[in-house]
């Protein structure tokens, strides 16, 4: 059996990004679907030359909890993943890193939303530079090692899933799982 697509019949907008979709489903029956037309995330797991991983800890509204997470974001309009995630690393840390290794590229949330969030791995990353933060950004940057990381995700203190699957790509990367 083959999966169809579903049959888009009207889009309305109540905000930019946020689509609100008319469709019939394969059976015929009408469904309303919503999208969230997010752009590109990417993130970064970076080791230092010490093999300590560069977390940073921020607020997170929507959990209202300040959360642990690999340096990241939203790329930029007409930016290249790779870039926006070097980009991201240097603001949000001041870590710099001369090479990133593609380790994994998933679906935050297919039932909703439209994007792709891509995990980097790098290794001897340095402080170059101050943080040079975004108006809504208050993040302290933290260096723990690897192994603590692990242990932190088996406790549940690791919890953005997102996160965790950049975590699971670069682990398998670096064959550290099986």
């Amino acid at each position: 059996m083959t999966l169809k697509p579903w049959k888009i019949l009207e889009s309305s907008y109540p905000r930019p990004r946020y689509r609100f979709d008319q469709v019939e489903l394969p059976n015929g029956k009408v469904f309303e679907a919503t999208a969230l037309e997010f752009r590109t995330w990417a993130a970064v797991l970076a080791l230092t030359k010490n093999q300590e991983v560069v977390l940073v800890k921020q607020y997170r509204h929507g959990a209202q909890a300040a959360v642990w997470e690999f340096p990241g974001g939203v790329v930029d309009e007409n930016e290249n993943p790779l870039d926006g995630a070097r980009r991201e690393l240097a603001e949000e840390t001041g870590y710099t890193v001369s090479n990133l290794i593609e380790v994994g590229r998933f679906y935050p949330n297919p039932a909703l939303q439209t994007n792709l969030m891509f995990g980097y791995l790098a290794y001897d990353a340095e402080k170059t530079d101050i943080q040079r933060l975004d108006d809504a950004e208050d993040i302290e940057v933290h260096l723990l090692p690897l192994t603590e990381l692990l242990a932190m995700s088996k406790r549940g203190e690791f919890l953005n899933g997102l996160q965790i699957a950049v975590l699971f790509h670069a682990l398998a990367y670096m064959n550290r799982i099986q």
